[in-house]
């Protein structure tokens, strides 16, 4: 039998996803063609940039040069090139012999210049009055083992002005130590001091009056002067590397109180250096290479900081003719361009990681369920616990979610990859399409298996609604612990949608924005531990949104090199994340699986935390038997004197029938008991207490009681809800407590309330059960077909209408169909009549009585007419126990052996009627008595109705009767006298 559960489950989860599908195809498809609209607005967002960018001032610059003299510029005329062209042009243009210029320092504006200031100590830094006039020295710090020595060697930095070898401009620039104050950009085919107002300056030992230095570069056929300014260079010593990083950190505005720029050219340890060892560190400014981590990285003037020490070591070393010059910075030639943005490939890691991560728990009007939200909806609803009472195992159920879920990501993916490529997205197009398969399959992937994994912490909506609402639980009322009777309103399905719905939001633009800007930043932070990205990458957000960045990033590269995107190869690239990516998300894909199983049966299943050692354990050699011998059936002998003489006898045979080999009874419970335990301060609930009964095939058992009576207890148990706390119970001869997979084959179940899909018709609804039941082909449809009938629900065309558009009624003739759908053995219904006009539950009484033939059914009800007409024993059941026994003429014979004598005067005959029932029987009981009418119960063993009529014949002669009546006793009557009796013996004891 349970290899037939676990068989059957998955052939009959295809059609209810598949029918479920079908009936959602507007919002799958509206899901689908999400990534569609992202797209669209992609492109007309990336043909708005190209429109701006295919303006003049983003072109290589032109002139016209009028050779013909006629005044006209005509296309022959026209001459582009470098030399003409602006810095936000020159980019565009052909250099295929790139200029050369000097290098340069990095020199602080003369108004950031160091001076003396509260927050700096060192004396020997020039007033601040210098500022004004802009004559502050620029600064540069040294120190090492050896004050002589760094003295020496910066003695050598700075070379005096002297007249310029015209004919060799670049050799005779090297000499000097040339800087600029302007920021730098991301290309190097010209500083951007030589295309900026802002001076250039050489940095000198001491300025003379009115010094200045011509400073040419030649463009193309054009050449460029700047005017270098001299600026006095300043070498400062320190004692100490650990007091120039205190001076260049308090240089920094947010490195001192005042908020003030106090900047160094440059620091230089000269650590251990002698004449025959050289050892330097040197200190720059960074700052202006402007890391946001949003963007390419600016160049940096750090190779002439370099050349001052090592040229400054070469004149130590072999003298002052000696020279290690630095003569010209050239970048590599270059054909024409166009500037490039590709929108979609910059913003792709953003955007796109809120289009993928979106399948996971999103509930919004484009879609409705999806994955997450989906998962926790059918344990909302019950759902899940419904097609697990009918068979369908938890394996077979998972399986058919994951691959629903999985085959619906997948057709999202590629249909996003699709429409990508097809309207041209860089994205897509350059990067290698079986990288991007393996990507996309392994997170989609990993992102379902986390869904299962967060929804098992989600069972129902009082979960749920349990973290941002307010309802109260009566922890100890007994049918809150029956699922089927909790009482979910508007108010409880909106907050569970609010806290799916937030935490959904929350996951996906927070994972976006996080990865977006803390992310990247420390991804491309070459500083940064690898080791520490690593760790962030194992939060699935932050891999999908690496792996999305490689893809721009390759995608944004070659576009702009006019080369391929990432392909194979590159994944050995140590500077590629994606190798690292796909690894962490393979293994945590099947780590998170694997404990999402675990969880979800240990949670959401209830079994035990160590259920997968149950395989380990032996099993017994010998065949089935319900031979049970056990402390509890030896301990239940010694409360048999405290029961009724009918719950005694049915004791007595239970343990009768445990000794039995085979027996034909298909239900036999042994001193069930059900404690709740101690909850908020209340103390434990004795909800069922000892419950022994025995139920044959063929007979149908009412189960009477008040609410709160443990009636609901009692069958959570018997259907695998709640575990008892004590006893045995057996359905065809298998034990609740462990092989309840096996018992759910055989067992239909009716809850109180409808468990239904809204977007199911009623027939897909029983096609969907009775595959369950193991039912196929031509059976299948017959038993469909007989089903409706038998309801009512087969004419009309009602059985293709879906059951969110049924009436209450027609909801419950469909839920008393599913549990008899496929011949379950065992039938526990809950109220089914309830709701129903009488007509529909005549009808519906017909179909039961005709079920119970061939099976056992269990039926609570409040109906005493229901009962009698339905069942062919009763147990009222009182404080978690029976208090009687029996079929309805027998017990109405038991507790009911009386008649109900009722008459109405006038008050003032009153005693005359008292007279006359005391006549009648001497041991009447008046139970009513109000303005004239009085109520007596009448031993019959004392009375003959005969009598009783004559005797109202000779009182009409001696005073007016207005009415008066004989009744039997009814099974209402029995039931109010067993529970005051019951209520009367909890006061005493």
């Amino acid at each position: 039998m349970k290899e037939l559960a676990s068989f059957v489950g998955p052939s009959s989860g295809v059609s209810r996803d598949g029918s479920h599908m079908k009936r959602n195809r507007k919002s799958t498809i509206r899901l689908i063609l999400y990534p569609f609209l992202l797209c669209l607005i992609l492109v007309v967002v990336q043909n708005l940039i190209n429109h701006l960018l295919d303006d003049a001032k983003y072109k290589c610059g032109c002139t016209c040069i009028d050779s013909n003299a006629d005044g006209r510029c005509d296309s022959t005329e026209k001459v582009c090139g470098i030399q003409y062209s602006t810095l936000d042009q020159a980019s565009s243009c052909p250099i295929p012999s790139p200029p050369e210029w000097p290098p340069f320092l990095q020199i602080p504006a003369p108004e950031y210049r160091a001076v003396r200031t509260d927050f700096v100590s060192f004396t020997d830094l020039p007033d601040q009055s210098c500022r004004n006039t802009g004559t502050c020295p620029a600064t540069i710090l040294f120190t090492g083992n050896n004050q002589t020595l760094g003295q020496r060697l910066a003695g050598n930095f700075f070379t005096s002005f002297s007249t310029l070898n015209s004919s060799d401009i670049s050799y005779s620039l090297a000499y000097y130590a040339l800087g600029s104050d302007t920021e730098t950009q991301l290309t190097n085919f010209l500083d951007p001091a030589f295309l900026s107002n802002e001076p250039i300056y050489d940095l000198e030992p001491q300025c003379s009056a009115n010094s200045m230095i011509p400073v040419t570069v030649q463009i193309a056929s054009r050449a460029v002067t700047q005017e270098a300014i001299c600026v006095q260079g300043q070498n400062l010593w320190r004692n100490s590397s650990s007091e120039i990083n205190d001076e260049l950190y308090k240089g920094y505005r947010k490195g001192n109180s005042e908020g003030k720029i106090n900047e160094i050219v440059a620091a230089y340890d000269f650590l251990n250096s002698d004449f025959s060892n050289f050892n330097v560190s040197i200190w720059y400014n960074s700052t202006n290479k402007n890391d946001t981590g949003n963007g390419p990285l600016a160049l940096l003037r750090v190779p002439r900081s370099v050349n001052l020490a090592s040229n400054a070591y070469l004149q130590l070393l072999r003298g002052p003719a000696t020279k290690m010059l630095f003569e010209f910075v050239k970048e590599m030639p270059k054909p024409a361009s166009q500037l490039k943005l590709d929108f979609a490939s910059l913003l792709g890691p953003l955007f796109f990681t809120w289009v993928i991560i979106q399948l996971f728990p999103v509930k919004t009007s484009w879609h409705r369920y999806v994955i997450l939200t989906s998962l926790v909806y059918e344990k909302q609803q019950k759902l899940r616990i419904m097609m697990k009472m009918h068979g369908l195992g938890d394996g077979p159920y998972l399986m058919i979610s994951y691959a629903y879920f999985l085959a619906l990501s997948i057709a999202y993916m590629l249909c996003f990859v699709i429409f990508g490529s097809v309207i041209g997205l860089k994205f897509f197009t350059l990067n290698d399409y079986s990288i991007q398969f393996v990507f996309y399959f392994i997170y989609i992937n990993l992102q379902i298996a986390l869904a299962f994994l967060v929804a098992s912490f989600f069972s129902n909506v009082k979960t749920a609604t349990g973290l941002v609402s307010t309802v109260v639980v009566n922890h100890y009322s007994v049918s809150n612990y029956f699922p089927f009777k909790v009482s979910r309103t508007t108010r409880d399905d909106d907050g569970f949608n609010i806290v799916i719905t937030v935490i959904g939001y929350v996951l996906v633009f927070g994972t976006g924005l996080l990865g977006g800007f803390l992310f990247q930043f420390f991804v491309e932070d070459t500083s940064f531990p690898g080791g520490w990205i690593i760790v962030m990458e194992l939060y699935p957000g932050f891999s999908l949104y690496r792996g999305l960045y490689e893809f721009s990033q390759y995608a944004f590269t070659g576009n702009y090199m006019g080369t391929d995107g990432m392909r194979w190869g590159d994944l050995s690239d140590s500077n590629n994340g994606m190798r690292d990516v796909l690894i962490i998300m393979s293994l945590e894909w099947l780590v998170v699986l694997f404990v999402a199983y675990y969880i979800d049966q240990v949670v959401s299943s209830g079994r035990s935390p160590l259920f997968f050692l149950n395989n380990f354990r032996k099993k017994p050699l010998s065949s089935p038997s319900l031979k049970r011998y056990s402390s509890e059936t030896q301990a239940s002998k010694v409360s048999i004197e405290m029961d009724k003489p009918d719950v005694a006898q049915e004791r007595e045979k239970v343990e009768q029938l445990l000794l039995e080999p085979n027996t034909n009874h298909s239900i036999i419970c042994n001193n069930l008991k059900k404690v709740y335990p101690k909850r908020d301060g209340n103390p434990e609930k004795v909800a069922v207490r000892g419950m022994s009964l025995a139920l044959p095939q063929g007979e149908c058992f009412g189960m009477l009681g008040p609410n709160g009576a443990g009636k609901t207890s009692f069958i959570n148990m018997m259907i695998g809800l709640i575990k008892p706390t004590s006893g045995m119970a057996y359905v065809e001869g298998l034990d609740i407590r462990t092989q309840m997979d096996e018992i759910y084959t055989s067992m239909g179940v009716c809850p109180q309330h409808d468990l239904l899909w809204e977007t199911l018709t009623g027939r897909e609804h029983l096609l969907f059960y009775g595959r369950l039941k193991n039912l196929k082909g031509s059976a299948l449809s017959q038993a469909v077909e007989e089903s409706l009938k038998s309801v009512n629900l087969f004419h009309g065309g009602v059985a293709d209408k879906m059951a969110g558009k049924y009436s209450g009624g027609m909801k419950r003739r469909l839920s008393v169909a599913i549990s008899l759908i496929g011949d379950p053995k065992v039938v526990y219904m809950d109220e089914p009549s309830t709701g129903l006009d009488p007509a529909s539950r005549n009808n519906l009484w017909n179909v039961v009585k005709q079920a119970k033939r061939d099976r056992a059914i269990i039926l609570t009800t409040h109906s005493m007419e229901e009962a009698e007409h339905l069942c062919d024993r009763l147990g009222i059941f009182m404080d978690g126990s029976l208090q009687c026994i029996g079929n309805p003429k027998e017990l109405k014979a038991r507790y009911g052996g009386s008649y109900v004598f009722t008459m109405t005067t006038s008050s003032n005959h009153e005693e005359e009627v008292q007279n006359l029932v005391k006549n009648l029987s001497p041991n009447a009981n008046k139970i009513y008595h109000l303005s004239g009418t009085q109520k007596f119960e009448l031993p019959k063993q004392e009375v003959r109705i005969a009598d009783v009529f004559q005797a109202v014949e000779k009182a009409k002669s001696r005073f007016t009767v207005h009415a008066w009546g004989l009744a039997d006793t009814t099974l209402e009557d029995v039931f109010i006298k067993v529970a005051r009796g019951a209520q009367a013996s909890n006061v005493l004891s």
